[in-house]
């Protein structure tokens, strides 16, 4: 199910009053999202399953606090998402682990051909992993219609829909999103 930036609100609102139907709804909603940002971080299914379940147990209990600012609520579940790949990364933990990227587990599976080879698996994850570490450096709006057409699946119009704005207006920004990220890619990757 989408919900559009107004229907997220009204469950947040909900959610906060205690109706915990309300925040089960924002589970089903944004968990696709938070799982494939969290496995295209990490290349571990394992991993992202442990982020994906961090980053509602966190939702749950900070709720109360969230306050809307013009942004859908989905961002709100990424940027935990995020904060908490990035500690995982700081940790010496990650830094011991050996993840082990399985292209056929997760949605990059889906630009993989299905016959390549070695080397065309590293380099279409390489082309991942820097797509997404530049992903930060994107304006707010660039990256949010990002996030929501690719990590997050949607649809131009579901898109539209989520960021208050017209199909004309995501489809502009999604191709300046696109055209920076490859310029920002190594001349190797592009």
């Amino acid at each position: 199910m989408s919900t559009t930036r107004a229907e997220g609100w009204s469950l947040v609102r909900a959610a906060q009053r205690g109706d915990p139907t309300a925040f089960a709804e924002l589970y089903r909603t944004h968990v696709d999202v938070v799982f494939r940002y969290a496995l295209l971080r990490t290349g571990d299914r394992e991993l992202a399953e442990d982020v994906t379940s961090e980053t509602f147990l966190r939702a749950l209990r900070r709720i109360s606090s969230l306050r809307e600012r013009g942004r859908d609520v989905g961002a709100w579940f990424v940027t935990i998402a995020r904060n908490l790949v990035l500690d995982h990364v700081r940790s010496g933990q990650y830094r011991m682990e050996v993840p082990v990227a399985r292209p056929e587990d997760g949605p990059l599976s889906a630009s993989l051909p299905v016959q390549a080879g070695p080397e065309q698996k590293v380099l279409t994850e390489a082309v991942h992993s820097e797509l997404l570490r530049h992903l930060g450096r994107l304006g707010t709006d660039q990256r949010e219609c990002v996030v929501l057409r690719f990590l997050g699946g949607l649809s131009v119009a579901e898109t539209a829909a989520r960021m208050g704005r017209n199909e004309g207006a995501v489809k502009a920004l999604q191709q300046r999103a696109v055209r920076r990220l490859a310029r920002m890619l190594p001349e190797g990757l592009r």
